[in-house]
Order: structure tokens, then C-alpha cells, then sequence
């Protein structure tokens, strides 16, 4: 390169190919999935959702696409928490690991596929409980711990759509999501770990719903920390208390592919 020119890094032409033995157990190994595609994209895409997912009800036209608006398998109805659990269950999968998880302070879980559907049945009847039905809207404000990924397949189950409020965020942004998702539930945590020490979140909710968002009428606390938080009577409830009341057994409402299944900033 001579003395004064600008070397370009914005354009990358190298390839790096895989191991030839990684290569050989791949799905794909060759172009032909790609080639499928160009050749006729909405037939592929069918296809691959037929194969693929489980549906209550056949789709029958694949892409309606008027710009910038899309709609994917239009006529079709499905579940997403049963495709995430309930096929792998009946398929003799129910013992397969699903989740090994290890929170901060070094306490562990293994969790399978029967494990987690048994769990997501019975917090999806939690809320069903509480008044939730398909349309609501809630909210989560989490640590990143096993109930977390149950409240949003317990969502998905029944139709209710979810906000994911990451736990770091302040009260002005639980108020501002609560208000612009129309949330009639929170779901929360006392405390998550952070540095080895619990960082409170069911204060933070309980200054946020202070602040504003009069359409939440419950707070679902999970006991993480045992930090022993103040509960509002007959708004707050526990997880726990919750998850031993509930039904075990919660079938999966088949719902409009376009349905609204969560709600992401």
C-alpha cells in the first residue's frame, strides 16, 4: 500500500470455511437450501413451516406483503409454547434437558422439557386465574432466572402478550412501558444478584406503579433472594403461593399467526 492511502475495511470478501467434519453432520451442507429459496421464496418458506412447526390450522396464503407491512401465514393458527414444549414432550423428548441453569451464587437447576411444560401449565392457569386472557398485555421485570422463560411461554400459551423490561432499567421505564402496553399484570423478582449482592427490583415496581400506570391491577413476585419485600395487600402475590393454587394441566389455545406475541423496545 503506498504511503497516504486509505485502506477500505468496510468490505469483506474472505470466506473461512468449516471443518469438513462439522460440515458433514450439518442440516444444510451444501447451497441447495438457498438455492430453494431463490428460486421460489414463498414455496420455501411453506414448506419449512409445515415441516417444521405444528399447526392447528393449515395457513393458506404464506405472504401478504404490502410495504412496509408483512403478514406471514395468513389463515393459520398455532401455538408457540406448544411448539417450544408440548411436541417435544410427545415425541419422547420429555427428559432431554431443556434448561441447565446456574444463578450467581452458584445454585444450579436442571430443568427438562417435562419439567418446564408441567411449570408453564401451571403459571399459564395462574393467570387465567387472575383475569388473563388472549389480548391483555403484561409486563416482566426480571432477573435472569427459570421463571422468567415460564412467564413468556405461560404467556404465549393463553394469548396474553408480554413486555420484557430488562432489570437494570429505572422506574420511569416500567411506568412508561406499563402505560404504553396497557399492562394489567407485572411480573417481578424481591431481588436479582448482582456482584454477589441482591439488587431490589420489587421496589422499583412499586415506585413505578406510584408514578403512574393505573391499568396494572396485579404484581406477581418471585421470592429470589429472600430480601422480605413490602406487598401491597390485594395487588401483590407470590409466585410460589400462585404456582401451589394452580391447576397442573392448561391445553394450548391455538392462535392467528399474526397474533400479537410480544412487545419489544
Amino acid at each position: 500500500m503506498s504511503e497516504g492511502s486509505i485502506e477500505i475495511y468496510e468490505q469483506e470478501s474472505r470466506t473461512f470455511p468449516p471443518p469438513a467434519d462439522f460440515a458433514a453432520t450439518a442440516l444444510a451442507a451444501d447451497r441447495s437450501l438457498y438455492e430453494e429459496a431463490e428460486a421460489d421464496l414463498e414455496g420455501f418458506w411453506a414448506r419449512q413451516a409445515r415441516e417444521l412447526l405444528t399447526w392447528n390450522t393449515d395457513f393458506d396464503t404464506v405472504l401478504e406483503w404490502e410495504l412496509p407491512f408483512a403478514k406471514w401465514f395468513v389463515g393459520g393458527e398455532l401455538n408457540v409454547s406448544e411448539n417450544c414444549l408440548d411436541r417435544h414432550v410427545a415425541a419422547g423428548k420429555g427428559d432431554k434437558v431443556a434448561f441447565h441453569w446456574e444463578g450467581e451464587p452458584g445454585d444450579t437447576r436442571t430443568i427438562t422439557y417435562s419439567d418446564l411444560l408441567a411449570d408453564v401449565e401451571r403459571f399459564a392457569n395462574a393467570l387465567k386465574d387472575l383475569g388473563m386472557q388472549k389480548g391483555d398485555r403484561i409486563a416482566i421485570y426480571m432477573p435472569m432466572i427459570p421463571e422468567l422463560p415460564v412467564a413468556m411461554l405461560a404467556c404465549t400459551r393463553i394469548g396474553v402478550a408480554h413486555s420484557v423490561i430488562f432489570g437494570g432499567f429505572s422506574p420511569d421505564a416500567i411506568t412508561d412501558r406499563c402505560e404504553d402496553a396497557d399492562a394489567r399484570l407485572v411480573i417481578t423478582a424481591d431481588a436479582g444478584y448482582r456482584r454477589g449482592e441482591p439488587s431490589g427490583l420489587k421496589g422499583n415496581v412499586d415506585a413505578a406503579l406510584e408514578k403512574g400506570a393505573p391499568s396494572v391491577e396485579h404484581v406477581v413476585v418471585v421470592n429470589r433472594c429472600d430480601t422480605d419485600p413490602p406487598m401491597v395487600e390485594g395487588r401483590d402475590l407470590w409466585w410460589h403461593d400462585l404456582m401451589a393454587a394452580a391447576e397442573p394441566h392448561c391445553p394450548a389455545e391455538p392462535m392467528d399467526a399474526e397474533q400479537l406475541l410480544y412487545i419489544l423496545y
